[in-house]
């Protein structure tokens, strides 16, 4: 069925549920991902007239929906959307959208619900999603009033991507989405305008940074949001500075680029924790200080002094002192503070940071097998500069952004804040989607259980996906703590599974194979990149593989693990 076309600006009456998909297409939205049921047929079926204007993605379970509106908008930059039915449908978005939170990531989720009669009856699957969901969205809306629709549509649109972008949540009834009212379509709406960190504040940041003689950048993604990459990079020519990143920064600078050290933090690289470890002035730029990368606080960069550039204020001296608070657009805030700084060369601060490289050398795994540093390695020979990789959570993660190499900005989707196992296979699904291209999911056996019924979505759709199983038959992460911390008593965390992944593919109509060499996985990485669609390769490893370096819980850099110091 074919809907008729409306021409912006012209004014006709539609129900709730053809004005919400209208509003959709109105603000570019051409791919959303969800799940039907009851309480939201009405929108499916609008979704069903306009099918020729907007694409919808039938995934295995609502958590994998929401996390493939993630992948496409970490991919994109765009508004991801994902919707669902009341009650269940409802409460298995709330992974998806913490995991949006936490990582700052624009997602507007709709639900269905009862009609507004029989809210607070308990009725069946009614559910409060908004109160439900009240702490982890930015804002999120009860509509009781189809006028109200078109316009909480956009607002919600305008709130996800404004600022610190994340998710917002709209809750619309079943009787909202048969009522009829006036609908004209409007201009996709645009983010609030961004702004600068006040002059003062770049003054002061200025006098500060000037003083340096052992300057360190440290960004996380709020560069990406920004796209302030060529600033950080323009920033750190001048200053003659080494940058590093969190989690959530990598892919914004190449990994190749001389002066990137890569990932700071509980494992990152060495180099790179070591220099923000000694630097004596830290500009860290659209990122948190969180747990994972300071480590004891109290011992936290105590020689440094902190300038701190974030769009949002709250996180200006929340968790380390900043002796300087910038709060504004990180891109913008760098074209102000740039033509202040003094350009100078810094060869002592730069000598030091080069042996701290050398040293990091001596550290890498080097041996021969099919160790999951060689995984990593092999795989990036067959990237491309679009590739996007996607991971979910645990040892597999930080192998992959230790040693992943990136060309491109938004080619890295993994969970960060929430840490969520079972994020990678939706996320890779909507970062093919994104993208147009092939994309790469890196996983556990552990992790892989928990998303694995998305497999039959990348079959229905044939989208193409390698997912490439770090298979050591353990939970990876669990173990390793249970081994350094708690006298290897490995409770609950030897899977002692039987899956047989390759058959398993097979089984969902996809193509799949086990890999024991390196020499195995390349081909395997051969055949996958050819495939028409999703493609499984279940990689063996040793149960006892270490993610280092390492700085313990409570620990400081003083107390980095770089090499395995146990007997297995």
């Amino acid at each position: 069925m074919i809907a008729s076309k409306q021409k912006r600006g012209e004014k006709m009456h539609f129900c709730g549920s053809d004005i919400l998909v209208k509003t959709l297409i109105e603000q570019g939205c051409e791919t959303v991902f969800g799940y039907p049921g009851g309480q939201i047929l009405n929108v499916y079926d609008s979704l069903y007239k306009y099918q020729n204007e907007i694409n919808h993605v039938l995934t295995a379970h609502e958590q994998g929906a929401a996390h493939a509106a993630d992948g496409y908008a970490r991919t994109t930059g765009k508004v991801g959307v994902v919707i669902s039915t009341s009650g269940p449908g409802a409460t298995n978005l709330v992974t998806g959208i913490a995991t949006a939170y936490l990582d700052s990531i624009p997602l507007v989720a709709i639900c269905g619900n009862v009609p507004t009669t029989q809210i607070g009856t308990d009725s069946f699957q009614e559910i409060d999603i908004t109160g439900v969901t009240l702490p982890i969205t930015k804002h999120n809306y009860f509509v009781s009033n189809v006028e109200d629709l078109a316009d909480t549509i956009r607002e919600a649109f305008k709130l996800a991507k404004s600022g610190r972008p994340g998710p917002v949540l709209i809750d619309v009834p079943k009787d909202v989405q048969i009522a009829t009212c006036e609908y004209e379509t409007q201009a996709p709406v645009e983010k609030d305008e961004s702004f600068a960190a006040k002059d003062v504040r770049i003054e002061e940041a200025a006098e500060i940074i000037n003083s340096a003689k052992r300057p360190f950048i440290y960004f996380g993604g709020g560069v990406i949001t920004a796209n302030a990459q060529d600033e950080v990079l323009a920033l750190a020519e001048k200053l003659d500075a080494p940058i590093g990143c969190s989690l959530m920064g990598l892919s914004a600078i190449p990994t190749d680029h001389p002066r990137f050290l890569g990932m700071q933090g509980m494992h990152g690289h060495y180099a790179s924790s070591m220099s923000m470890h000694n630097a004596d002035v830290i500009l860290s730029l659209g990122v948190r200080f969180n747990d994972r990368v300071t480590g004891n606080r109290t011992k936290f960069a105590t020689g440094a002094k902190i300038v701190h550039v974030d769009v949002d204020g709250s996180e200006l001296n929340k968790t380390v002192h900043s002796l300087c608070g910038l709060r504004g657009d990180v891109r913008l805030t760098l074209q102000k503070l740039l033509p202040l700084l003094n350009a100078g060369e810094k060869p002592d601060w730069m000598a030091k940071v080069n042996a701290f490289r050398r040293e990091e050398e001596t550290y890498l795994d080097n041996r021969e097998g099919l160790t999951p540093r060689r995984a990593i390695l092999t795989l990036n020979k067959h990237l491309g500069a679009n590739t996007a990789v996607c991971t979910d959570v645990g040892q597999h993660q930080m192998w992959a952004a230790q040693s992943l190499h990136f060309k491109t900005a938004r080619r890295f989707a993994s969970s960060g804040g929430l840490g969520t196992m079972g994020y990678g296979f939706g996320a890779a699904i909507g970062a093919a989607y994104g993208t147009g291209e092939r994309s790469v999911l890196i996983t556990g056996d552990g992790s892989f259980g928990m998303n694995l019924n998305e497999l039959a979505t990348a079959v229905r759709y044939n989208v193409p996906v390698v997912v490439v199983i770090m298979n050591n038959g353990v939970l990876g992460m669990v173990r390793q703590w249970q081994t350094l911390f708690y006298d290897k008593h490995y409770s609950n965390s030897v899977l002692e599974r039987k899956t047989d992944f390759a058959a398993f593919a097979k089984a969902f109509g996809a193509d799949g194979e086990a890999v024991t060499t390196p020499e195995e996985l390349d081909g395997a990485l051969t055949r996958a990149f050819a495939a028409e669609g999703p493609y499984i390769i279940d990689c063996k490893i040793d149960k006892d593989e270490f993610v280092l370096p390492m700085l313990p819980p409570g620990g400081s850099m003083d107390d980095i693990i770089t090499k395995l110091e146990v007997e297995l």
